[in-house]
């Protein structure tokens, strides 16, 4: 973009990059490129209970986040919200706020992790749950997460990358993320509205067509 800082540009370009890669896992491609580690054999099958569970406590999380009256108490449901969804073997678990606290705490998250680790989110639970939760494989998930902190990378308010992100827990965690690097109220209660939307999508796909 003319005009636009050379690190803006990087950023960018790295978010193309890593959205580009995304398609071709997405479209089935039985490729790997040399060194990259393989996919996990399987993924264990939730409770499709303890999904919904899961994802109405993200629900209160941004619920808290988006009516908070002070900064402080928006980013502590910020963290939690994301917690919630990253899960211990995700990017970016664990005390953001730096309040000495793990908001959304839990032994697994919503999402795969970085290994593979299993989420309560499969494509066991249903195609909605696989296209609107998921966003499609997750047989490379450093991949899946490298694409959403590329995004978050090249994100400004004049080119918000999320809407390319096919997973909408992986929104919520990049407006948790930007959120948590605010130093403004009105800001952080604007993006705790926008993750309200990709959460509400997230309990339709449990709760209308799910199976």
């Amino acid at each position: 973009m003319i005009g636009q800082p050379n690190a803006a540009r990087r950023s960018t370009a790295l978010a193309a990059i890593a959205l580009a890669a995304l398609a071709v896992v997405g479209c089935g491609s039985t490729a790997q490129s040399p060194g990259a580690s393989s996919p996990p054999e399987s993924i264990a099958t939730a409770d499709p209970g303890l999904l919904e569970a899961r994802l109405n406590a993200i629900d209160g999380a941004v619920g808290r986040w988006r009516s908070a009256t002070d900064l402080a108490i928006a980013q502590r449901a910020a963290e939690e919200a994301r917690n919630l969804v990253v899960g211990p073997h995700g990017p970016t678990y664990g005390d953001a706020d730096g309040d000495g606290t793990v908001g959304g705490a839990s032994a697994i998250g919503l999402l795969p992790g970085l290994g593979g680790e299993p989420g309560l989110a499969t494509a066991a639970a249903g195609p909605c749950v696989e296209r609107d939760i998921l966003g499609g494989s997750w047989a490379y998930p450093a991949a899946r997460w490298s694409v959403l902190q590329a995004a978050i990378a090249a994100w400004t308010p004049s080119n918000s990358t999320f809407p390319a992100l096919p997973s909408h827990p992986q929104r919520i965690v990049g407006w948790a993320t930007l959120s948590l690097a605010t130093a403004e109220l009105p800001t952080a209660l604007e993006y705790g509205g926008h993750a309200q939307l990709h959460v509400d999508v997230a309990l339709r796909a449990v709760s209308d067509c799910a199976g």
